[in-house]
């Protein structure tokens, strides 16, 4: 079986998959059961200085009929006593040596608070520290948390004074709630991060009843915005991971990155490693299904390893990140074509609908080789849909609402152009469309104007 083992800024565990900071880490009896079940490592429900929480916390996002979608919470850091926990993670490091025990922390800014808990924290023997620049409601309301993510200067000055004090590992998580995750993540390892971390949950109302009209989760009447997370996220977390990992600095110095943000299956896992994370780290799965989610997914993840002939989960991190581009350098001259098998088509006509009225009105229903008006059609015999190649523009719609799979397949044609970008037909003025250059160019390869 494939090697799943990993080496994370000097931590190892023996696979990949860690318990978010979150309500499954909040005790040593939870950490201690993940363990013996399996998990690779956890990081420690955030400590600091004690909150009260409120009730409810939580808020569901449910869509056609599946339970747990995404999932809105306005729950704080540890309620417990920072004593209680600093024991807690004590006892599970001592107990677990072969685990990752990572603990999450977040003080005021300032340089003796975060002195003092990163002492304590370290006299407990856990691995690293991660700090929760990511929180978007409640403690960013008191300077704290997605307040220092979201500010680059604060992100480094902080970082600065965890790194001059922690002799071991400092991990920085990053808040999605910023218009470019590049740029906090840049001052994080300006600021001496060892490691990085995301996303933490991204800022949102996840709903209202339409009985009473109060926000969910509802608060004694009262609602406001809480942390999105779950399945729903998923893309998300994917883009900012894979903007992280391609950083010259991420790249030119192995720093690793902790993913997380709608992870619940291998597949999803695969995904996470190919786009640059190292460990993966999972909450809401976890809430949903338990513990025992973790069988699935290093079963899965070893399998998937297997068939591809691959030894060790190592071998792929970051495979797929050399493969991202821009816009701008798409292959302009790359196109396919949908093509439906008559064999599996099933008549749900969701292919015309969807190509007619959302896309580019280039798939004919046919009965007996004749096209008909499905509007004024009487007959018995059902239509076939049928793909007018030379007009369709490959946009995939129509395989993503096909019901059937491989009924659609999306298939390489030549398309008789020669290969250019848009950077090439713009170079002239970057960024700006020359359309004298356009014209010739459509002129010369025939590309028509739908």
């Amino acid at each position: 079986m494939a090697d799943l083992r990993i080496d994370f800024a000097g931590i190892r565990s023996p696979n990949p998959f860690w318990l978010a900071s979150a309500p499954p880490t909040n005790s040593a009896y939870q950490v201690n059961k993940a363990f013996e079940q399996g998990w690779g490592g956890a990081v420690w429900k955030t400590i600091g200085a004690p909150v009260l929480n409120v009730s409810s916390r939580y808020g569901g996002f449910e869509y056609n009929g599946e339970k747990l979608v995404a999932i809105n919470n306005v729950e704080l850091i540890s309620d417990r006593p920072l004593d209680t926990n600093l024991k807690e993670i004590r006892e599970v490091k001592s107990l677990w040596p072969d685990r990752a025990v990572i603990v999450s922390a977040m003080v005021e800014s300032d340089p003796k608070a975060w002195k003092d808990i990163i002492s304590q924290i370290e006299d407990t023997g856990a691995d690293a520290i991660e700090l929760n620049y990511g929180c978007p409601h409640g403690m960013s309301e008191r300077g704290m948390g997605s307040a220092v993510g979201q500010v680059p200067e604060y992100c480094s000055m902080i970082t600065s004074w965890a790194a001059e004090a922690a002799s071991i590992p400092v991990i920085v998580k990053l808040t999605p709630n910023v218009t470019d995750i590049t740029k906090p993540a840049e001052a994080a390892l300006s600021g001496g991060a060892d490691a990085l971390s995301l996303i933490n949950t991204i800022n949102s109302i996840i709903g209202v009843d339409l009985d009473d009209f109060h926000l969910k989760p509802n608060v004694g009447g009262k609602g406001s915005h809480g942390g999105y997370a779950g399945p729903a996220v998923k893309p998300i977390a994917l883009h900012m991971l894979s903007s992280v990992a391609g950083l010259e600095g991420v790249q030119r110095d192995g720093i690793p990155i902790s993913g997380m943000g709608g992870i619940q299956t291998w597949r999803d896992a695969a995904e996470f490693l190919l786009l640059g994370a190292t460990s993966l780290q999972v909450c809401t799965a976890v809430m949903h299904y338990g513990f025992r989610l973790i069988d699935d997914l290093c079963d899965g993840l070893s399998n998937w390893l297997d068939e591809k002939g691959i030894t060790s989960v190592e071998e792929i991190i970051g495979a797929s990140v050399p493969r991202i581009s821009s816009f701008g350098d798409f292959d302009l001259s790359y196109k396919t074509v949908a093509r439906i098998d008559p064999e599996l088509c099933i008549h749900c006509n969701l292919c015309y609908i969807a190509c007619d009225e959302g896309a580019h009105q280039c798939i004919d229903l046919m009965v007996d080789g004749e096209k008909i008006d499905p509007s004024s059609y009487q007959g018995a015999t059902k239509a076939i849909p049928v793909v007018r190649e030379d007009d369709c523009v490959g946009c995939n719609l129509c395989s993503l609402v096909c019901p059937v799979d491989s009924c659609i397949s999306m298939v390489e044609v030549d398309s008789g152009r020669k290969a250019v970008t848009w950077n090439e037909l713009t170079r002239k003025r970057p960024g700006v469309l020359d359309w004298d250059e356009m014209k010739r160019y459509r002129e010369e390869v025939g590309i028509k104007i739908h």
